[in-house]
């Protein structure tokens, strides 16, 4: 966590919300800022445990809703194409305010969870997932903004890898956590504990997070605005290449690993829920790399290290991975390189665009949500057809294809 002096509250264009007209005290302002920091990063947790959950499940989840699986991963590509929402909801967090945003995604997550925890059904489990992505696609991009327009960017590596400590928690924490539920309650237990704790979230969001001010009366005639102020800078247009290609090659893996290490290596329901362990072990050792030595290194040359690093870990996975712990191993390797390449682009595009912070962080989204599709309805069919090592080559290639963009776009970029 940054100390107090080096965080300072100034009022900029996408600054919504009771901004003081003169800045705090460096160590209240501080502090303030840190218990922010500290609760949404528990709303991030229950966030992408609602995101994620079905993933390692979805064995499990077409059992008990007597689907088949190929249903289930479908219901995950539909939940992925959620972030198109980030096309109108990231330009009016920058206008209308990242609290009502916020607090916004949160309530899509509770009245779904609720939903599918009262009537368990294949339809209305779907439609709970996408409106848990719907959640995510509004918070995230809010949050982000947020601490792109009060922290210094030579500190944002530091914070923005703290508030992506959630992302590995719900692996190492969320999803172990849902399958003890499962385990005592069935798989209705899983939209049950999630729709109580975003009702939990949305409450300590209105206690710490101070009200929006009044959106301007042309908040709705700048949408177009901010998605013209992206498209002419090829450094936002790199990143958001990047955002795809990375996200194709990614779920590409990710929708095939419980299966794989189901039919592999015989694990059973508790087993594979603590397997999902060691990916957030890898991914918070990711997050926590970012946190001690993006800003050092130069959060730039740390997103183009890692995305090499990450493309070499796809290739390797086949080799290692004929043993459990070799694939343990290789699917650590693997989300540890790709999670501080994703944290550290993430940095970067909270300053690539700064009068529209939230539309870029929006438009991330919306590109690495299109990836995540591409990459959920391919996964199945390549590892069926070439098993682990086409999955991996083909994680490989557009994690290439990702490095790629991402030179290109910030080529002449210089901050």
């Amino acid at each position: 966590m940054p100390s107090p002096k080096s965080v300072s509250f100034t009022t900029s264009p996408t600054s919504r919300g009771k901004m003081p007209t003169a800045p705090l005290p460096a160590s209240h302002a501080g502090f303030r800022l840190a218990w922010r920091i500290a609760g949404a990063m528990l709303c991030r947790l229950v966030l992408n445990t609602a995101r994620r959950f079905v993933y390692p499940f979805a064995p499990v989840i077409s059992r008990g809703l007597d689907v088949p699986l190929t249903a289930v991963t479908a219901m995950v590509a539909a939940c992925q194409a959620a972030p198109l929402v980030g096309l109108v909801s990231g330009p009016f967090a920058d206008r209308w305010g990242y609290r009502r945003m916020m607090m916004g995604g949160l309530a899509l997550v509770a009245l779904g969870m609720g939903a599918a925890a009262i009537w368990p059904t294949y339809a209305v489990l779907t439609l709970a997932v996408v409106l848990a992505s719907f959640g995510k696609t509004i918070y995230d991009p809010a949050i982000q903004a947020y601490v792109g327009a009060r922290v210094p960017y030579e500190r944002r590596g530091l914070v923005i890898g703290l508030l992506e400590f959630p992302w590995a928690g719900s692996t190492l924490i969320g999803i172990p956590l849902i399958g003890l539920h499962m385990d005592l309650g069935g798989w209705r237990m899983a939209p049950l504990s999630l729709a109580a704790a975003a009702l939990g979230c949305l409450l300590l969001m209105a206690r710490l997070f101070a009200p929006d001010g009044p959106p301007p009366a042309a908040a709705g005639r700048l949408l177009g605005t901010a998605w013209s102020a992206l498209a002419a800078r090829p450094e936002a247009l790199g990143a958001l290449g990047f955002a795809f290609f990375a996200s194709v090659a990614n779920d590409t893996l990710f929708i095939v690993y419980g299966a794989w290490m189901e039919s592999r290596f015989g694990l059973g329901l508790t087993a594979l829920g603590l397997s999902t362990a060691v990916i957030g072990s890898a991914e918070l050792l990711g997050e926590g790399l970012t946190v001690l030595a993006a800003d050092r290194l130069g959060i730039k040359r740390a997103a183009l290290l890692g995305a090499a690093l990450t493309m070499a870990a796809y290739a390797l996975l086949p080799v290692v991975g004929q043993s459990l712990a070799g694939a343990l191993a290789g699917l650590f390797a693997v989300f540890a390189t790709f999670e501080f390449t994703i944290v550290n682009c993430l940095s970067l595009s909270t300053e690539l665009v700064p009068r529209h912070r939230a539309t870029m962080m929006s438009g991330f989204f919306v590109a690495a949500g299109l990836g995540r599709v591409c990459g959920a309805l391919v996964g199945i069919p390549i590892w069926q057809a070439g098993g682990i090592g086409a999955v991996g080559l083909v994680s490989a290639g557009a994690t290439l294809l990702a490095l790629l963009s991402l030179n290109k776009g910030l080529a002449r970029w210089v901050r």
